[in-house]
């Protein structure tokens, strides 16, 4: 920019030095604003707030499942690599013992005439040598080319354990790398919605957070209500009545993670929580479950694959309810057209009717 020019030896006018620091004012002032957002554009209704609100926390919750995803993987790839490096570490305390035995071998050999080439090989501090050399164990003893033979057989299984851990290591750095990045893109959103609220009044905020954060508009996806009935508000399936909250779960196991849920409501919504204080969506009914005995994947769009998909006129309470085109939001079914689920850092642990979002499919877990 002209702003990082060096300055010419002439002197310059007030009036352009003031033009000069008013573009480069104007180009940070845009510079600072995320996705159109924040201090660039003041003129937007409490209306239009909300609904880019709503839309930075869904963008923030998708890459959250994407930062989930991500840490549960890199958190495998950690276990592997522990894994590998302690083989690696007891296959080097065997190939030394065996090392040892050799060398004693060696000074017995050494006493009684002097030490073989192919021992010495087996004693370097240079293995590929050694491997390359170890064509030369048959003209040793019958003992001594076994144990020459295991000892070039654990060199080769420690250097293989050597280049799985070095593998790993590499995903885990993967893993680490995409960590960082959905985790910014998650700070970024959360922030840019935490400045356009502050432009609500206190009143403004406070309809906000009641209603959940989420349009007051009913939203049943045509496509998972293709073979079954819409559910609307009031929890009344057109096909089969009215699913009350005195419907029966599905199984004990799905009672006890209702029955979880309900013991969690009021608790704060931070992303990548799974409990036991604060949870997001996806860490709410793995935990749910998990109290219950039951191991659920950690993101939304690995959760919608457990059991068994179900149509919303079959629905029962501990059916899992997945949200918006990207399966990026979940809650837990409770009757009555109702679910509890974690909305966003808006919002608490909180129950809300299945058509407070765009409801695309259903899953039982058996």
């Amino acid at each position: 920019m002209a702003a990082h020019r060096k300055a010419r030896q002439r002197s310059v006018g007030g009036n352009t030095a003031r033009t000069a620091v008013t573009i480069a004012l104007a180009g940070a002032a845009t510079a600072t604003g995320f996705d159109g957002i924040g201090h660039a554009d003041p003129q937007l209704s409490p209306a239009q707030v909300k609904a880019r609100v709503d839309k930075l926390y869904q963008e923030a919750e998708a890459a959250t499942e994407k930062y989930n995803g991500a840490k549960e993987k890199a958190d495998r790839a950690e276990a592997n690599l522990s894994k590998l490096r302690d083989e690696a570490a007891r296959r080097e305390d065997r190939l030394n013992s065996a090392r040892d035995a050799l060398g004693s071998m060696a000074a017995a050999q050494y006493r009684t005439g002097g030490l073989d080439p192919v021992v010495q090989l087996a004693l370097s501090d240079h293995p590929d040598q050694y491997l390359e050399g170890a064509a030369l164990a048959e003209r040793v003893g019958t003992r001594q080319s076994a144990e020459l033979a295991g000892v070039r057989e654990q060199l080769r299984e420690l250097e293989q354990l050597r280049g799985e851990a070095d593998t790993e290591l590499s995903t885990l750095e993967s893993r680490q790398t995409e960590l960082k990045r959905q985790k910014k893109t998650i700070n970024e959103k959360l922030t840019a919605a935490r400045r356009l609220l502050d432009r609500l009044t206190p009143e403004q905020r406070t309809q906000y957070v009641e209603r959940g954060g989420a349009d007051d508009r009913q939203h049943v996806s045509r496509d998972s209500s293709r073979d079954s009935a819409p559910v609307s508000s009031s929890g009344t399936s057109g096909a089969s009545g009215t699913a009350g909250a005195a419907t029966p779960a599905s199984n004990s196991r799905a009672a006890a993670a209702v029955a979880y849920a309900y013991s969690k409501l009021g608790s704060p919504y931070v992303w990548g929580a799974t409990g036991p204080d604060a949870f997001d969506c996806s860490g709410l009914t793995q935990a749910a479950y998990r109290s219950a005995g039951v191991s659920l994947p950690r993101t939304t769009y690995s959760q919608i694959n457990t059991g068994q998909r179900v149509s919303l006129s079959e629905l029962q309470p501990g059916d899992l309810v997945f949200f918006y085109p990207g399966i990026t939001h979940v809650g837990i079914y409770i009757g009555d057209g109702q679910m509890i689920h974690a909305p966003n850092p808006s919002a608490p642990v909180r129950v809300a009717p299945l058509t407070e979002m765009p409801l695309v499919g259903a899953a039982r877990v058996v």
